[in-house]
């Protein structure tokens, strides 16, 4: 393997787990959210039978789309959600950028997220960010062209990408935004 690319992993290796060790409350979605109804909104849409139970249902929604689920909001062009025997979801999001937003559990908080394409799988209680992809959870932020977030273990995966931007010349990176400690709990007390 080129020593570059072996130095750029470690590289992003460490932010990702300097980025873990910084954070100390454990980041989970809203669990209510599960058990409230989910509400679609777009221009027109294409939805199995409802009582279809014995395999996957495939709906797909397009125009303007806005679906939401207690204080999980997606907004994109299009989504095509799969559903299981067993009732988990998969919504797959499409857009110039989709935009996603859930409440972090037990915090004043949300977890924000960007790309052309987000993936959105809620058995697995994962996003996958794809694109122009870009995460924040609070105050940090990361982007790239790939981005893998399972939002109950708070294991991040990012990926620069490897086409080369026509005007610069310059591939794309992974780019981290970590808050120190101090600042966090600064801004948390003026907000008292």
């Amino acid at each position: 393997m080129n020593i570059r690319v072996t130095q750029l992993l470690r590289f992003i290796l460490f932010f990702v787990l300097l980025f873990g060790m910084f954070s100390v409350n454990l980041v989970l979605a809203e669990r209510a959210d599960r058990d409230k109804p989910i509400h679609i909104e777009a221009d027109s849409a294409t939805v199995e039978d409802l009582n279809r139970k014995d395999e996957n249902r495939v709906s797909i929604f397009t125009g303007n789309v806005k679906l939401s689920q207690g204080t999980l909001i997606i907004q994109a062009d299009k989504v095509i959600m799969k559903e299981d025997a067993e009732g988990f979801r998969i919504a797959t999001a499409f857009g110039n950028l989709v935009s996603f937003r859930q409440k972090r559990e037990g915090l004043d908080e949300y977890i924000e997220a960007w790309g052309k394409r987000v993936e959105f799988d809620n058995k697995a209680d994962k996003i996958e960010l794809f694109r122009k992809a870009r995460l924040k959870r609070g105050q940090d932020e990361v982007e790239g062209d790939y981005i893998s977030y399972n939002m109950s273990s708070e294991f991040f995966k990012v990926n620069g990408g490897s086409k080369q931007d026509a005007k610069t010349g310059v591939g794309n990176r992974v780019r981290v935004i970590i808050q120190p400690k101090s600042k966090i709990e600064n801004t948390e007390e003026d907000t008292q």
